[in-house]
């Protein structure tokens, strides 16, 4: 997925709620059809731009159902008709359905070279060359009704790009899932999102429906924008902590990060982890671990490799729960570590220990120093004591209320990572891949937060670089031609040091 507009307007996340009183704002101000008029243009732009400006023998299939969003559809035909596009429009709705605008739009499209066709007149031998779906926009609540399914199931059988006018017919675009049991929606090749951006296109569902997104604000006047829900995330919003090294640095001068775990077969995680750390410029990187630590890390001799318990962590950084396990002695571990006036990182067993002792839960609540919280949806769960698909429904609101409850920054792993602040502050993540989706991978996502903290970064800005950068490597492996099946944890590390690298100022 891409966002084709990354400019500070198309970052911003606003929900169905908020862009329905931005739209009703600028109606009050606007001829009616006003905003169907552009809308419709946007669209026939973008649709000419996919056909790289090329009308010549140029056959485009639109869906149009009820409501708005049929309307746009309309305008959008009338619009290429006039380019010289051959346009097909299948619409099965009755006209008594469209709204007023909409009925105007179906008027003014019958005036023109379209042509207007049976659901059932479809056949899957058909060439298109694009496809637009303009069956439901942002106010769809249930599940796509029977009579729209067919069709739904036919644009997602074509091999021509796919168009989607706002968001994808069937996807929720405030939390990204598939509205309704048993669901479906429209798979995009692009969307063009209008007014605002949506958190729906870019988390859960939306990275696999949404495709790339065009953000056309309609010329509303800004001052009628309130407050995001929400940021997607970019370097320019952890940019102010990057510096470049000064000559006369050394390894002190970067942080000592303490990656604490490993207990009896789980020794991989932690190593894991603090080869991250290390790879992402932490000064100095201890290994701990429950269980007997090996003598030294023979792919990374500089790791220093001791028992968790000989450790007492004085400076830097600390990772705790990789590997840990469940046992008395990982609790006691969490404890210690709770104890700290370091920053600290809580992953893997670390946060189920602390969903299921109130004890650890208060010791982190009387912490003065920064922690990060960095669960997957499971754990989640576990720490909101909630099934975990009331997680999935609203992960930004699950993380949101992760981070209130533990008074922690929190990263809600996952497709359109949620990371979140106690401040409400909410930003989702845009780099990434399925690559990710191994074993391991959250463990290297750990030290790389460690490490930033370790080197004095700020809590937010760590866990939003550390995310970004995380992603970042994945997506590097992946246009390399590695991956993304079968890529292990491992083969991240040194894509990691690259991508942070590459952050720093020429």
């Amino acid at each position: 997925m891409a966002i084709a507009c990354a400019d500070a307007q198309s970052i911003d996340l606003y929900t169905v709620a908020q862009i329905r009183a931005i739209e009703q704002a600028a109606l009050d101000n606007l001829p009616a059809g006003t905003l169907m008029q552009r809308a419709g243009k946007a669209v026939a732009d973008a649709a000419l731009a996919l056909l790289a400006q090329d009308t010549s023998n140029r056959h485009i299939l639109i869906a149009v159902g009820p409501g708005n969003n049929g309307g746009d559809a309309l305008v959008a035909a009338q619009e290429l008709a006039m380019h010289g596009v051959t346009i097909s429009v299948v619409m099965p709705v009755a006209v008594n359905q469209l709204s007023p605008d909409a009925k105007t739009a179906l008027d003014n499209a019958n005036s023109t070279l379209i042509s207007f066709i049976e659901l059932t007149s479809l056949r899957d031998d058909q060439e298109w060359d694009l496809a637009i779906d303009g069956l439901f926009g942002i106010g769809l609540t249930r599940a796509v009704q029977v009579e729209f399914r067919a069709l739904v199931n036919y644009l997602n059988s074509l091999s021509c790009p796919v168009l989607a006018i706002d968001v994808p017919s069937g996807l929720n675009a405030d939390d990204g899932n598939l509205i309704g049991p048993e669901g479906i929606a429209v798979k995009a090749s692009t969307t063009i999102s209008f007014i605002a951006n949506k958190p729906g296109l870019h988390t859960l569902h939306g990275r696999d429906y949404a495709g790339t997104i065009v953000v056309n604000d309609l010329d509303i006047a800004r001052n009628l924008f309130k407050e995001p829900i929400a940021k997607l995330n970019r370097p320019e919003l952890f940019r102010s902590s990057i510096h470049p090294r000064v000559h006369a640095s050394h390894k002190g001068s970067h942080g000592d990060l303490f990656v604490m775990g490993g207990a009896s077969g789980m020794a991989g995680a932690v190593l894991l982890a603090a080869r991250a750390g290390a790879i992402t410029g932490a000064g100095r990187v201890f290994a701990g671990f429950l269980d007997t630590a090996p003598p030294f890390d023979p792919v990374h001799l500089e790791l220093m490799c001791r028992s968790a318990a000989s450790l007492q962590p004085t400076r830097g950084a600390i990772v705790v729960g990789p590997g840990m396990g469940m046992s008395s002695q990982a609790s006691d571990l969490l404890s210690r570590m709770l104890s700290t006036e370091l920053a600290l990182v809580i992953d893997a067993d670390a946060l189920n220990l602390l969903a299921v002792e109130p004890g650890l839960q208060q010791r982190l609540l009387h912490r003065r120093a920064a922690t990060l919280l960095t669960p997957h949806p499971l754990e989640a769960a576990r720490l909101l004591e909630i099934p975990v698909e009331e997680i999935q429904k609203d992960r930004l609101d699950a993380a949101k209320k992760l981070a209130t409850k533990f008074q922690s920054v929190v990263i809600l792993k996952g497709s359109g990572t949620v990371i979140a602040s106690f401040d409400n502050s909410l930003v989702i993540n845009t780099t990434g891949n399925p690559a990710l989706a191994t074993a391991g991978t959250g463990d290297v996502l750990a030290g790389l937060c460690g490490s930033l903290l370790a080197q004095q970064w700020p809590v937010w800005d760590a866990a939003l670089a550390a995310v970004w950068i995380h992603g970042d490597a994945a997506d590097r492996m992946v246009n390399e031609g590695i991956g993304p099946i079968g890529i292990t944890a491992p083969e991240l590390l040194p894509y990691l040091r690259k991508s942070l690298n590459q952050l720093l100022p020429a």
